[in-house]
């Protein structure tokens, strides 16, 4: 399979991959003809040079007469919380105005499983057969104006298994290893030389310490506020539970408080916005955040560090869910993942390489205090608005199949490790 075979237009965990042929799908056929247009839209928007062009419309036309096509169930098939078609328009609209919301990857050269990005990398198991998927949807928050209480998830009902897993280190050239731990997988087209080099110098700000309430060094906040996690830690989940809730404390906005009150804790002084980005309509959440961080910045300039944190979502072709984690001082932990997005000339990123600075140091300092706490960081061709300042990344706490406490533990350690990290650079 070649790298232009391995598409992804991922719109919030909504994907397509072409290049290969689908497994058989409730309701294909219905997204035929959307996918196919976005994919139109995809090869238009993305294309730097001729080349690059071709190969994009080669995989549009492929879309177009359905040819070793997959469209994941979700907004494009319909999805269980009323997607509607204007839903599935806005998609591509939001494509093409949003340049967070398109990645394309490369899989390590010794691994053979297909990864599915939304946010992060999905690996499966080594043990996974090839044409075991990964499929990396949920449910998402439409249009509708559906209220998302946290709906009770019965006992009775077992949708699908949930299996605890914890991620090591990987291995091949375009994992980099940290020198006080964790690593960086690169995803770029940047060698391993060149990003280990910028990994090892240290963020351009200094950190305040002790610093006045009214000078906050650190931004918490989350375009996706509705994300949300299992009620508590089983081997089962409930599929009519849909993981995202308005419910304050139980969705990312309750980790955030976690992580600011270990932050404050350890003298570094945080804002902790807990707007909702991604309610009652998902589409957009990157604008209205960039919005919402603009506004706080422009109040606070004192701010170095801007952590967008989020909870993944990893799910397998048979509906097993990936639950990252691990367990810390005898206590099981969600697994954490860091996205440091980098500029391909196009995105208006000139400072990326000072994210990764600032990622790096933060990996390096929660993989030492909590072995196994860390996914390896992935530095990616993405936004996600980390232009805003040179500490500006993106965090993955667990995912929907952890329970709420391995998430609330995850945040608190994560927390840990970047205070440490920034008293490190404090004056």
């Amino acid at each position: 399979m070649t790298e232009n075979e391995k598409l992804f237009l991922n719109e919030n965990a909504r994907i397509y991959h072409v290049g290969r042929p689908a497994p058989v799908r409730k309701k294909r056929s219905r997204s035929i003809v959307f996918c196919a247009a976005a994919a139109v839209v995809l090869a238009l928007w993305e294309a730097p040079d001729n080349s690059h062009f071709t190969d994009m419309m080669r995989i549009a036309a492929q879309a177009s007469a359905g040819v070793e096509l997959m469209c994941f169930d979700g907004i494009f098939s319909g999805n269980s919380t009323g997607a509607s078609p204007a839903d599935n328009a806005n998609i591509a609209n939001e494509a093409e105005k949003n340049v967070n919301n398109i990645s394309e990857t490369i899989l390590p050269s010794d691994e053979d499983d297909i990864l599915m990005l939304s946010k992060g990398s999905r690996r499966m198991p080594s043990s996974a057969d090839e044409e075991s998927l990964v499929e990396d949807f949920l449910p998402e928050p439409a249009d509708s104006g559906t209220p998302l209480p946290y709906a009770a998830s019965s006992d009775g009902s077992k949708s699908g298994r949930i299996t605890q897993t914890t991620y090591t280190a990987g291995k091949g050239e375009n994992y980099i290893d940290l020198p006080m731990g964790g690593q960086i997988r690169n995803v770029t087209k940047l060698s391993a030389d060149e990003i280990a080099e910028n990994a090892a110098l240290l963020p351009d700000f200094k950190i305040k310490l002790n610093a006045p309430a009214d000078e906050p060094q650190v931004l918490i906040m989350h375009t996706h506020t509705t994300e949300s996690y299992e009620p508590y830690q089983r081997d089962y989940y409930d599929d009519s539970f849909t993981s995202r809730t308005t419910d304050m404390s139980k969705n990312m906005a309750a980790v955030g408080d976690v992580m600011t009150e270990v932050l404050e804790k350890n003298g570094i002084r945080t804002y902790h916005d807990t707007t909702i980005h991604d309610y009652p309509s998902y589409n957009g959440s990157y604008d209205r955040s960039r919005v919402t961080v603009e506004g706080i910045l422009e109040k606070y300039p004192s701010i170095k560090v801007v952590l967008d944190v989020h909870r993944d979502a990893i799910e397998r072709e048979d509906g097993e869910r990936i639950a990252p984690s691990v367990t810390v001082n005898g206590k099981s932990s969600a697994q954490v993942m860091i996205i440091c997005g980098c500029d391909d000339g196009t995105m208006g990123m000139p400072d990326c390489m000072k994210n990764l600075r600032t990622a790096a140091l933060f990996q390096q300092y929660m993989e030492s205090s909590f072995s196994g706490l860390t996914r390896p960081v992935l530095y990616d061709y993405r936004k996600y608005n980390q232009d805003m300042t040179t500490g500006s990344l993106l965090i993955e706490v667990g995912g929907h199949a952890n329970s709420l406490d391995q998430a609330l533990y995850a945040g608190e350690l994560t927390a840990q490790g970047i205070s440490e990290a920034l008293i490190s650079i404090g004056e």
